[in-house]
């Protein structure tokens, strides 16, 4: 642009003769006269108004045809709203209370997640109850839901889009057909034989196996992803090992986490695997982070997952979660990003102080930033059109989150001067310092941003168009980019943020045309000094200003030379190998190159149990093989992880890791009698890598009256993988309550980090009754809401048993058919993969039943889950339907019945994708009591209210 027509810019005022000379200015002058009329509607929003964000907003004045007539024409206000005239929302709250949840079942909100911890709710809402939502004191903001993305790298463009849990990468009947086909492969032993990422050779994890002796036993490993949908297909290949530990209703959808997973077994086989679904929503993902660690165990957690929200200057609320775990002992893992880097030209970012261009951008107030600097006046920023369809772009500047007083909004325009998109949230002192548009989804071209400050202080910015890119324009605009892309809880202080490098064959495509050749890896061979990241794997460093809590690091000073840089990312580990999973093999993106760098830190734990996370994090940086720059750079960090040479630096070894097996009662009925004095059988095992030397164990009840003798034995030296056992005395008191188990402590102590290990084992005192008793739901019928995971529960009422030996649960029904209308089936439901159904005792012990089995049958009708089942319901396929006979649930029954069974227990079901719905009629509980060795009953009542007594 000219200096005159600057100049007159800056006055407010452009000639038709200035413009007509510089066409340029014609243009930008049309920008500003748009964001003149978006800050008109700005400036009249009401103080509810401004708790919710901009693009809820503007739809709904479009809808209301209040929008300046042919104005605003091309513009996309980014709400997606739903056929209903729904929207999925975060409300973000003081706190989640009763009341609030009152308030949102009133307005007609569908529950989603509810994090009582980030004090966030994710619901379907009426767009048009939003702004009445916002008037309640208690709710803070609400925003369109947080969407994220993982760091899964595809040739398909589309693969880069956002995904939530509400808007699957593909449609249910799609997803399901796929599902449905890995699962009957599996079964038939298509694909048999180990599919072995190459990762494992290239880091020469397969021989550091072998010459260490570790395989990752004594560690447990859980991922997070967007979900397993084919775990059961992966196990039934032998890929996986039988037992995971996924989190009760958190299997998520998708199969990333399965593909993940395979790779963590692959390089550490012995570990012990858990997993949790990341895309619930970044308050239930926090919470999920917790739940791996504090309830299920997990050692190290690994991640490939990004929300857009996440701030690049301050710890969120993913970010605080891995910040507790850390800080509890755990290690954590987290791609890097797939979103790409300076070196290689293939980043859309850049960060810095904001530039006052001299430019009023709007008719009230506001100017624009100048991304040319020193090099003259630049206020837009263009984007390539090679990849300019679905980029989600984010602002961000350097306030406290939840307190920024700052306020700047961000806008997209075509070549023509035309605003597509925009976003321009009030922030008056206690909103967060972000904005952030979506560019068309068939992109187009021409198109640049706009940063506008409409009031307040100067700030540092972050601008990031993920998984696009920022390049020069035809017309003659500069792109400008910095470092620094990497983003979010993977760049948390104690995380480590993995960038990826390939262990076999390059990406098959250039991310753009006319970029240069993909590396590629040296599989069959290992990394070394030559080894190049991916072009698409994402730089650092990481700029902080602020502490979790939102303190700075250096008050006054929130400018580019103040804050805190941390080094990212940390390492790099290996993408491109191959799974069993359909999708990812080959699985490129650093989503592939997290779980490897965490199997690797699980062979080195295996061998060093206890070793301290600094010392974890000293051998893992000092022996990883510098790559691209000398030293440690904002590339590849320290360099590419090689198992060997870490197990040596740790001077690893192989480590016994013995547990005691339930025990068993010896004799010719094989129960135990108040009375009785018997002989117990207890298995010990060995489930370590090295031999377990001085095995003894010692035992102990805190049942009262019994007995047990001796009280100690040896079981001498156990061989890795091998079971001991000994024999050891019962005495039960004859006053001991038939049905009531004998609690015995057994503690294994042997010679190794791991010891010693204990175990609560309950012995049931009696024989289990042949006889059940059934107990019925006997209310109405109850819709199961669609799409909500609040879902709904009924209550099953149980009188009179006291102590039960076994317990079977059944959806009943009197006439079986697969048609969803039907009142005659016990739960009729079109789609029943969409439900999950779980099971509370009285107690508050909780079973999930079956999670999103099915895929697209209907209906369940006389069915009858059982632990002792031959089939699990994991396996069924829609071509069952309508589901009957018996099916093993997701989780074992027995453990609801470890105390006392009078009371009422629930069955609660939801269903977690939209489009289906239907009905629970009839659920019942069979309950077995207990009967003496000698065949005398325990109190069994013939008479019960609930239901009948019959065998079973």
């Amino acid at each position: 642009m000219t200096t005159a027509a600057c100049a007159a810019l800056a006055a407010g005022v452009l000639s038709p003769a200035v413009a007509a000379a510089d066409p340029a200015a014609a243009v930008q002058d049309k920008v500003f006269q748009q964001i003149a009329a978006l800050q008109e509607l700005k400036r009249a929003q009401t103080p509810a108004e401004s708790k919710v964000d901009s693009q809820l907003l503007l739809e709904r004045q479009r809808r209301a045809q209040r929008l300046p007539a042919g104005e605003l024409s091309a513009l996309d206000t980014g709400a997606k709203v739903s056929e209903r005239g729904t929207v999925t929302v975060d409300i973000r709250a003081t706190a989640v209370t009763g009341d609030l949840l009152a308030g949102l079942g009133a307005a007609g909100a569908e529950l989603r997640t509810v994090s009582e911890k980030a004090a966030s709710i994710r619901a379907e809402l009426p767009l048009d109850a939003v702004t009445g939502l916002a008037q309640r004191a208690d709710v803070r903001l609400i925003e369109p839901a947080v969407q994220a993305v993982t760091a899964h790298q595809l040739s398909d463009p589309s693969a880069r889009a956002p995904r939530s849990d509400d808007a699957p990468a593909q449609s249910k009947e799609e997803f399901a057909r796929k599902l449905e086909t890995e699962l009957s492969q599996a079964e038939a032993g298509i694909q048999a034989g180990p599919v072995t990422s190459e990762g494992d050779r290239a880091h020469n994890a397969d021989t550091a196996r072998q010459q260490f002796g570790v395989s990752g036993a004594g560690v447990k490993i859980c991922a997070l992803s967007d979900g397993v949908a084919s775990l059961a297909a992966s196990q039934a290949r032998g890929e996986l090992p039988p037992s995971i530990d996924v989190l009760p209703g958190q299997e998520g959808t998708g199969n990333e986490g399965t593909a993940m997973l395979e790779i963590i077994h692959d390089v550490a086989p012995g570990a012990d695997l858990g997993f949790a679904t990341a895309f619930s929503s970044d308050a239930g993902f926090a919470d999920n982070i917790r739940k791996l660690r504090f309830d299920a165990g997990c050692d190290i957690i690994v991640d490939d997952v990004l929300y857009f929200k996440e701030s690049p200057f301050q710890d969120w609320i993913i970010a605080q979660a891995v910040n507790e775990v850390t800080a509890d002992g755990a290690l954590y893992f987290s791609s890097a990003g797939n979103e790409g880097n300076t070196s290689d030209g293939t980043t859309a970012h850049w960060e810095g102080d904001f530039a006052d261009s001299g430019l009023q951008a709007g008719k009230f107030t506001g100017a624009a930033h100048d991304f040319a600097g020193a090099e003259g006046t630049q206020i837009f920023e263009p984007i390539s059109d090679a990849s300019s369809g679905s980029v989600v772009v984010t602002l961000f500047w350097s306030d406290p989150v939840g307190k920024s007083a700052n306020d700047y909004d961000l806008y997209l325009f075509n070549a023509t001067g035309a605003v597509v998109a925009m976003s321009q949230n009030n922030q008056t002192g206690t909103q967060d310092p972000y904005e952030r548009l979506d560019t068309p989804l068939f992109g187009g071209t021409g198109l640049r941003l706009a940063v506008v400050k409409y009031s307040g202080e100067n700030r540092y910015l972050s601008l990031s168009g993920l998984g696009g890119r920022f390049s020069d324009s035809a017309d003659g605009l500069k792109a400008y980019t910095t470092p620094g892309v990497t983003v979010g809880h993977s760049a948390a202080r104690q995380a480590y943020s993995v960038a990826a490098t390939p262990a076999a064959k390059p990406f098959g495509s250039p991310l753009e045309p006319g970029d240069p050749a993909n590396p590629a890896g040296p599989f069959p061979g290992s990394f070394g000094p030559d080894t190049q990241i991916e072009r698409f794997s994402s730089d650092g460093p990481r700029r902080v200003f602020y502490e979790a809590d939102g303190t700075p690091i250096t008050p006054g000073d929130v400018s580019a030379t103040g804050g805190e840089v941390r080094q990212k990312p940390d390492l790099t580990a290996a993408d491109g190998v191959s799974t069993s999973v359909t999708g990812f093999n080959p699985f490129f993106g650093t989503s592939a190159a997290a779980p490897h760098a965490a199997a690797i830190a699980g062979l080195v734990l295996s061998g060093n149990p206890g070793l301290h996370p600094k010392e974890m994090r000293e051998a893992l940086v000092n022996t990883a093989a510098d790559i691209e720059l000398a030293g440690t750079d904002v590339l590849s960090g320290a360099g590419v992880l090689l198992a060997d040479r870490v197990l040596d630096y740790t001077g690893a070894s192989p480590q016994p890791v013995t547990v005691a097996r339930a025990p068993s009662v010896l004799g010719a009925d094989s129960y135990l009698d108040p009375g009785e004095t018997a002989k117990l059988s207890l298995p010990v095992t060995n489930t370590g890598d090295g031999p377990s030397v001085s095995t003894s164990v010692v035992l102990s009840t805190p049942t009262p009256g019994v007995t047990l003798t001796p009280r100690s034995k040896s079981y001498g030296t156990i061989s890795p993988k091998q079971t001991g056992i000994n024999e050891f005395g019962i005495t039960v008191p004859a006053t001991h309550q038939l049905g009531e188990p004998v609690l015995l402590d057994v503690k294994v102590s042997f010679a190794g980090a791991h010891s010693p290990t204990t175990v609560r084992f309950p012995v049931a005192v009696g024989k289990p009754s042949p006889v059940a008793t059934d107990f019925a739901y006997a209310g109405a019928p109850v819709a199961i809401p669609d799409n909500n995971q609040a879902g709904v529960s009924v209550p099953i009422e149980v009188t009179g048993m006291g102590r039960a030996s076994k317990l079977t649960f059944s959806v009943d029904g009197s006439t079986c058919s697969t048609d969803q209308t039907s009142t005659t089936v016990g739960v009729s439901h079109s789609y029943v993969g969409d439900l999950v159904g779980t099971l509370t005792a009285p107690s508050g012990a909780q079973a999930v039943v079956f999670q999103r089995n099915g895929s697209s049958g209907n209906n369940l009708c006389q069915v009858i889950f059982t632990d002792t089942a031959a089939r699990a319901f994991s396996s069924v396929s829609f071509s069952d339907a309508p589901f009957t006979g018996s099916w093993r649930p997701a989780a074992a029954l027995s453990g609801l019945i470890a105390g006392g069974v009078d009371g009422t227990w629930t069955f609660h079901a939801r269903d977690v994708i939209g489009g289906d719905s239907g009905t629970i009629r009839a659920v019942s509980l069979h309950l077995n009591g207990y009967v003496s060795g000698a065949g005398k009953p325990a109190q069994v009542r013939q008479e019960v209210r609930n239901g009948p007594v019959r065998p079973v």
